[in-house]
């Protein structure tokens, strides 16, 4: 079946394939050489040639592989505990928090966990013994293989949802009827490239000291963040075009589409080593050492911790690593509703049948509702302010406290939400609270697609470009594959830059009056008691509406306080955000520069004067080719941004084409989309037209002035206007449907 008007994305492969060929599987966690002599080995006698493997031998291996993770974990989190309770917290101490795996999505990646190790024990000991290569899946038997799915949990059923034509489901499945579970929550990242690592396999470049990729050693990301992404602050040039919320959207965008959780294992599988007290690089740590004659930490034996994302389950057809999507990726506002049945259901509001969300029962904002807060064990914003003892708020997904701009935007979208189902019942009174909280779900998943659609994408690739590549709707097709690229995951952290240093709160004259009006970003990082105890969203929302946005400029990427001050407020060493972008690009094996500008039909580079023509700065293309050696090594979000913005757009060549392609896809293979024939009836889909973010502040916040073009950069008074000449949602056309 051949479905129209999806433009290169038809084009591109429906499904992304990954590699097929028939290798040994993946020794995803390399070094566990380490684990036979630090553990007990598998026990039983392994044949005398690896042509047959005994049963025994792989059960034995299962069970040292689950007793060697399990202890990873345990080890891990009573680590985490302990530093909690005693005051000695680390900035990775917040990073794990936000970027750890919970509910299905834990159970997941442990179970991918148990089956790589399992696989990596069992060739390591058929290793003595061959001195051959060969593939270790070839080794065992159809029956041994499904002995080793099984054992690890890779065959678990996954939790099962009622599919409805009517409404989406949670987890995304049953979006495509004939593949239900592709786009869901929980599931490989889409490869639209194959994977490239050191081993083919896992390894990731810039593991094995001296190892070269195309003829030339890689830098370390943190020298490259150093010699390129480093700035002096006063050259920061604000963005005369684009408001801080421009930058907002594309942060709460991007968590209604991706989140790739790291392994729930802070040290070592082998043997238990803290990877952060000693910089050790054992699986699954990956830490980023720091070159000679750095800026700011001095002390070159020390690193940056990092460590690797959570991988999901091989299969025979898919041995490569890859990583896994613990949200759905449709554009399907899973930021407010959470992807997964379990979160779903603790986010409702469960004290009546009205179809409401739950809100704070301890605060109120200025007589608004506020987020509820989580349960955490251990609670990452009370390290942020140990005094005011303010817990993480609870939403649609983990992040929601990271930062107070990003609170603010779930804070507003719970809001709107519930006035939608408060609204709704008045006008269907017989409706039940489910179809009440159903309804207004889908009346914002489709706020958001429309707000991201209309008004976000064009000031991101341009105007003119994006009429053009994304153009009118043209229907769904199931052929297409939506599930969010690996690549994307990198790629759309092009937001990063147009951060500013501070987060400004602006009173109701839009004027930075309070003594708290500018609060260094690395001060706001998991301070959910400055939305409680300092003014509440209203002050936060103005100043994302009239602030600009950070420029970004060749010479000017990235501030100093994600570059080196990120969760500085917890001790030891201040993260740097653009080298953990980079690092992250190699764990996840995505290939360099050029083969991402040949996939979209761009030139590639291959000397100085190339590379000089491509972005427009000679001096620039020397410092990377001192750094690389060639265009090929670039690690892609740095070589992305560093791409001369397009006419109108924000982005270059390269990003432009990364997310019309993923943004195509998100569209054409969604059986939900808003304008799908069927889903809302014509009369609704003319009263959506209508909305705008602007009017959702109005309507769920105490602003009374806002600007109709809230992602435009915006002075007050000249370019705001009353929220009474705002459009309206008109909700009669959902009376009695």
């Amino acid at each position: 079946m051949h479905c129209s008007g999806v433009g290169r994305a038809a084009r591109c492969p429906a499904v992304a394939q990954g590699l097929t060929v028939e290798r040994k599987l993946l020794l995803a966690l390399a070094g566990l050489v380490l684990t036979l002599v630090l553990a007990p080995p598998c026990e039983a006698i392994a044949p005398a040639s690896p042509r047959a493997v005994e049963t025994s031998v792989l059960q034995s291996c299962i069970a040292e592989a689950k007793f060697l993770v399990d202890a990873a974990y345990n080890q891990t989190q009573r680590s985490i505990k302990q530093r909690f309770q005693s005051g000695s917290a680390r900035p990775t101490d917040l990073l794990f928090y936000f970027k750890q795996p919970v509910a299905g999505t834990r159970t997941v990646t442990q179970a991918a966990d148990y089956m790589h190790v399992a696989l990596g024990l069992l060739e390591e000991k058929l290793q003595r013994q061959e001195s051959s290569p060969f593939n270790v899946t070839e080794m065992l038997t159809e029956p041994q293989l499904w002995l080793l799915s099984k054992a690890s949990g890779c065959t678990a059923q996954r939790q099962e949802e009622k599919c409805s034509d009517k409404y989406r489901t949670i987890t995304g499945r049953c979006n495509n009827r004939r593949r239900p579970w592709l786009g869901a929550s929980n599931t490989a990242l889409a490869r639209w490239l194959p994977a490239e690592y050191e081993d083919g396999l896992s390894l990731p470049y810039g593991w094995t000291p001296g190892k070269r990729r195309n003829g030339f050693l890689l830098p370390l990301v943190r020298a490259v963040s150093n010699q390129i992404v480093r700035f002096p602050q006063e050259r920061m040039t604000q963005d005369r075009s684009r408001a801080l919320m421009f930058m907002q959207w594309g942060q709460f965008i991007d968590h209604d589409l991706d989140f790739s959780p790291e392994t729930p294992a802070r040290v070592g599988f082998a043997g238990g080593v803290d990877c952060e007290r000693t910089c050790a690089q054992l699986p699954p740590c990956f830490p980023i050492k720091i070159p000679a004659n750095d800026p700011r930490i001095k002390n070159q034996k020390d690193c940056i911790p990092f460590f690797r994302s959570a991988v999901i389950c091989p299969n025979k057809k898919n041995i490569i690593r890859n990583q896994i999507n613990s949200l759905t990726s449709f554009v399907d506002a899973s930021m407010v509703y959470g992807s997964e049945v379990s979160l779903a259901l603790r986010l409702r509001n469960r004290t009546n049948f009205h179809g409401l969300l739950a809100v704070n029962q301890r605060f109120r904002d200025n007589g608004r509702d506020l987020l509820p807060f989580d349960n955490l064990h251990e609670d990452p914003c009370l390290l942020t302010n140990r005094s005011a003892r303010i817990p993480c708020f609870l939403a649609g997904d983990a992040r929601s406290s990271e930062n107070p701009s990003l609170t603010a935007m779930h804070t507003l979208f719970m809001r709107e939400h519930n006035r939608l189902a408060t609204e709704l019942r008045r006008l269907n009174p017989r409706w039940t609270g489910d179809q009440l909280y159903q309804e207004a779900r889908k009346i914002v998943g489709a706020m958001v697609q429309i707000i991201t659609y209309r008004d976000f994408l064009p000031k991101v690739l341009g105007q003119a470009r994006a009429r053009r590549t994304l153009g009118r709707y043209s229907g769904y097709c199931p052929n297409v594959d939506p599930r969010v690229a690996n690549v994307f995951t990198l790629a759309f952290r092009f937001g990063h830059t147009m951060l500013q240093p501070f987060v400004f709160r602006l009173d109701s004259q839009y004027r930075a009056s309070a003594p708290n009006s500018r609060v260094l970003l690395s001060s706001s990082f998991f301070a959910s008691w400055r939305v409680v105890h300092e003014g509440g969203i209203d002050p936060i929302l103005r100043g994302l509406m009239a602030t600009p946005a950070k420029l970004n400029r060749q010479d000017s990427m990235l501030v100093d306080e994600l570059r080196d001050r990120l969760f500085e407020q917890v001790r030891r060493i201040g993260l740097d955000l653009a080298a953990l972008n980079m690092q992250r690009s190699r764990d996840h094996g995505l290939p360099g520069y050029n083969a991402w500008r040949r996939f979209c039909g761009l030139s590639q580079p291959r000397n100085l004067a190339q590379l000089s023509c491509v972005l427009k700065n000679r001096d620039l293309a020397r410092k990377f080719l001192n750094l690389y050696g060639t265009p090929d090594n670039i690690d892609i979000w740095i070589g992305a941004i560093a791409e001369p913005l397009l006419p109108g757009a924000r982005v270059g060549p390269l990003l432009a084409c990364l997310f019309e392609n993923q943004f195509r896809r998100a569209r054409t293979g969604d059986r939900f989309w808003w304008e799908k024939r069927g889903v809302f009836t014509k009369r609704q889909r003319r009263a959506l037209r209508r909305i705008s973010l602007s009017r959702i502040v109005c309507d769920n916040t105490g602003i009374t002035m806002v600007p109709r073009d809230i992602f435009r950069a915006n002075t007050f008074p000249q370019d705001f206007e009353p929220c009474g000449r705002i459009p309206r949602l008109d909700l009669s056309a959902w009376r009695g449907k």
